[in-house]
């Protein structure tokens, strides 16, 4: 199977799933660019919220994992709390081709309830959760509740980067969104579309 192929099964597979709290949104301008949705899990400080995860698909994908960075901000000993880089094993070393992006997402989940503070990306958080837990626990929910609630602060429509730059050209959002998707997310023959249509 190709990777493409392998791609859209992956999707079709977090899309049939009812159970799993995860979800999976393809760029519709770059098909190797995903959006990974999952919900904070339950008896956690993250609980209620809706985090989401820019996943970029490499050329030779599943013999090398998927980038995943969190978009939406959280308090974790094992992600960035300014980049969103994540600290997890099997988006490293520990990847197989036989492993999935849902997979992936449902790790992320798993070290959501379970952080390795021994193994941090952030050392700040992770020095606060072995020392401070209450305080961690408290910071990580005020977090959640100001990023990551749905209709919260953090949940306004993210503008593709390929759409904000048609727009500083003066073209309304949704003329530069559907150029885009007609010209498969070639920047320069959306450009020539919108030009063409002014005309």
């Amino acid at each position: 199977m190709t990777s493409k192929g392998r791609i859209r099964k992956e999707i079709q597979d977090v899309v049939n799933d009812k159970v799993c709290n995860v979800s999976l949104e393809r760029d519709p301008y770059n098909e190797n660019h995903l959006k990974g949705i999952l919900k904070g899990p339950d008896d956690t400080p993250y609980a209620g919220g809706v985090f989401e995860v820019d996943i970029v698909i490499p050329a030779d994908y599943p013999f090398t994992p998927p980038k995943m960075k969190f978009i939406t901000k959280l308090w974790h000993p094992n992600v960035s709390s300014q980049t969103g880089a994540i600290c997890l094993d099997i988006l490293k070393d520990q990847w197989t081709p036989a492993l999935t992006m849902k997979t992936a997402l449902l790790s992320l989940q798993a070290l959501m309830c379970e952080p390795q503070p021994d193994d941090p990306q952030d050392a700040v958080v992770a020095t606060m959760y072995k020392d401070r837990y209450e305080e961690f626990k408290t910071t990580a929910a005020n977090w959640t509740a100001q990023y990551a609630k749905a209709g919260g602060a953090g949940a306004e429509e993210e503008v593709h980067p390929s759409v904000k730059k048609l727009m500083e050209m003066g073209f309304d959002k949704a003329m530069c969104k559907s150029a885009l998707a007609d010209c498969e997310g070639d920047e320069g023959r959306a450009i020539e579309k919108l030009l063409s249509s002014m005309g």
